[in-house]
């Protein structure tokens, strides 16, 4: 499915689905850049509440966990929004005829 770290293959190995005709965007990163943001603000506020370190200590533990997290996760979400476009049949935003 995936040709690079996060990028999609022209067609599934297995099936041979197009997949050149899915777009996730942005999507992805955006949903776990808040959602892992929302964790790691948790865990920041528990740790200097019960231990108070220095600052430092907060950046070394919290940037590279997130961004571990996040491009991390990255793969497994993209795979998950462009299976939601194939089965739901998603397809750039169209008014129903009547």
């Amino acid at each position: 499915m995936f040709s690079g770290w996060t990028k999609f293959a022209d067609r599934c190995r297995a099936c041979g689905l197009d997949l050149s005709s899915f777009n996730v965007g942005d999507g992805p990163a955006a949903f776990l850049t808040l959602i892992i943001g929302a964790v790691i603000v948790t865990l920041a506020i528990t740790v200097e509440l019960n231990f108070s370190p220095p600052f430092w200590v907060h950046v070394i533990l919290w940037v590279p966990l997130t961004a571990v997290a996040v491009i991390g996760s990255l793969r497994l979400a993209k795979g998950v929004l462009i299976s939601l476009e194939y089965r739901n049949a998603a397809a750039e935003g169209r008014i129903k005829d009547r």
